[in-house]
């Protein structure tokens, strides 16, 4: 084992406080039991991005015996958390001069069919220039995708006679949910795609009360390597109870049923999947355990 440059945790001043992890992209970083832990020296490639974040300076660099950074498996724990964190991962390689690991990162992309998002978000950005009303684009790091957490509040109704809503946690978005989020943790996931709360009147009631939610395009959406890996992740690493995957008539549909198929088919957890089949006017067409 050689020696190299990797993060050193001084325990007796970490507070827990996680303020550390956001800036670790490629997830080496984890709050246990109170205290931040490198929870693998293969994700930690030492050039110390979490350092300013410490307010109690409990992080630093030292040289010692570790085991050789993959930029692989690095990769690898990105496309499951989404493309933000993939885009961030990127910028922090090619920001910090690391041209080699930089290349092997868009050599998994390319290799597992998934876009390069710094690529998606150059092309729209050009196309919202050229409309009309264009006036800048938002920053990174949408507020709109920031994790909430709504179990204690959900089945609570806003006013007198209006309908609960039994939504349990935002954001809801496949591309935009962590598997390693709270309340994906033991518990019962229903996989949607996205035309079904539309078309099944008393959705929240019959699917979704009591369970976490996930929603996803078959037919629109990019990145089904990354759908993949993070549905492989929900039964792996929250260990979820049981996933009921929701889907129209409409053949376009039956593609979130396969990549939920395909990703059963490496997990190394096996769980409970139900697919429930709406009809485009509402009434439920099948439900089979598969």
């Amino acid at each position: 084992m050689k020696k190299r440059k990797i993060i050193k945790i001084d325990e007796s001043k970490c507070d827990g406080c996680g303020l550390c992890i956001p800036n670790c992209p490629e997830g080496a970083l984890r709050v246990i039991d109170g205290k931040a832990r490198l929870i693998s020296d293969l994700l930690c490639d030492g050039l110390g991005a979490c350092l300013g974040e410490c307010p109690r300076g409990a992080i630093a660099i030292e040289e010692r015996g570790a085991a050789a950074y993959d930029e692989k498996q690095v990769m690898e724990n990105m496309v499951k958390q989404g493309r933000n964190t993939v885009e961030a991962h990127l910028k922090h390689l090619k920001d910090h001069g690391q041209d080699d690991f930089l290349k092997q990162a868009l050599d998994f992309l390319k290799e597992k069919g998934v876009p390069d998002p710094r690529e998606e978000k150059s092309h729209k950005s050009q196309a919202a220039s050229h409309r009309p009303e264009a006036g800048g684009h938002a920053p990174c790091g949408c507020p709109g995708a920031r994790e909430m957490d709504f179990r204690g509040k959900a089945g609570e109704s806003g006013a007198p006679g209006a309908v609960s809503s039994q939504l349990r946690q935002w954001p809801v978005q496949l591309h935009l949910v962590s598997p390693l989020a709270p309340y994906f943790k033991n518990a019962d996931v229903v996989l949607a795609a996205d035309c079904a709360a539309y078309a099944y009147g008393d959705f929240h009631n019959g699917f979704l009360k009591g369970k976490s939610l996930a929603i996803a395009c078959p037919k629109l959406d990019d990145g089904r390597e990354i759908y993949i890996g993070k549905l492989r992740s929900l039964i792996d690493d929250a260990r979820v109870n049981t996933l009921t995957v929701v889907t129209m008539e409409v053949p376009c549909c039956s593609g979130l049923a396969g990549m939920v198929q395909e990703a059963l088919g490496g997990a190394k957890r096996k769980v409970p999947v139900k697919h429930t089949v709406i009809g485009l006017q509402g009434e439920i067409k099948s439900s089979d355990w598969l």
